[in-house]
């Protein structure tokens, strides 16, 4: 028998061994094999998982500015206290919004409105500011709150309208509100957004009382806005949709490494 020579003995084993790991790469732990492909596209886009985290400089740079919205707003300097302290016309909001109600995912509800609560606890950068007009506020915040906790912030806001469609609360001075929730419609950004309109009816100071409020919040990767905006005249929609197409672009500028500008259709 011919004995082959040295270097085919050399290189038989190197394929041999190459073979094997060939086959290891392409079986899976049933033992299948799978045929891995990466497409131009998965490699120009980065999976959700590699959205950067929003610092708090980034935070504050995605929140909205008066720039970003039509009409006379004021940037406020108290929007974090909102929650426990807030006067719109002669209307005690902050009082009034103060209820309870037995419909736990009602009371989480009521519990947020005002409130940086709504999106849940940040477990990055976060940041909060406010607007007012005569007979309205606008709250905005945006933070980074992971993507799964959002996707289920979105899915309990989108299920209040079933849920909590009208329910009655208890105010901290013994009387009853009504309270009823709408879905909102709101702008094709971004791939998750919820928005509902909520009307809190009862008395404040002795007087009846109609409390309108719209509630918006999107998400960006593992980042995400909120808005509350209206007060006792009504909630102007047009106004809350620009906030989450503006707080949209810019969130999403900032996650991309760009610095966010005004609003362009209002810099003429």
């Amino acid at each position: 028998m011919n004995r082959p020579s040295r270097p085919v003995r050399v290189l038989a084993p190197v394929l041999a061994a190459g073979s094997l790991l060939t086959a290891a790469a392409c079986a899976n732990d049933d033992g299948a094999s799978d045929t891995v492909s990466v497409s131009p596209a998965a490699e120009r886009s980065p999976s959700p998982s590699a959205t950067p985290a929003l610092t708090r400089a980034g935070a504050k740079a995605a929140l909205i500015t008066t720039a970003d919205l039509e009409g006379h707003w004021t940037q406020a300097n108290d929007a974090a206290s909102w929650r426990t302290t807030l006067l719109v016309d002669k209307v005690d909001v902050a009082a009034f919004l103060k209820a309870k109600t037995s419909a736990a995912e009602c009371q989480r509800l009521l519990d947020s409105l005002y409130s940086d609560s709504l999106l849940g606890r940040a477990s990055g950068g976060s940041a909060l500011t406010g607007f007012t007009d005569p007979h309205s506020r606008l709250l905005y915040q945006v933070g980074d709150y992971g993507r799964d906790s959002l996707t289920k912030t979105l899915d309990w806001l989108g299920s209040l309208p079933k849920k909590c469609d009208q329910f009655t609360a208890t105010g901290s001075d013994g009387s009853e509100r009504t309270v009823q929730v709408v879905a909102a419609g709101l702008p094709a950004v971004v791939d998750a957004r919820e928005g509902v309109t909520v009307t809190v009816r009862g008395t404040a100071g002795g007087q009846p009382t109609t409390l309108t409020l719209d509630v918006a919040a999107l998400r960006v990767g593992a980042s995400g806005a909120a808005v509350t905006n209206g007060g006792p005249v009504g909630a102007r929609h047009k106004t809350t949709e620009t906030a989450v197409r503006e707080g949209a672009r810019r969130l999403t500028d900032v996650l991309a490494g760009r610095t966010p500008t005004a609003n362009p259709s209002l810099l003429d």
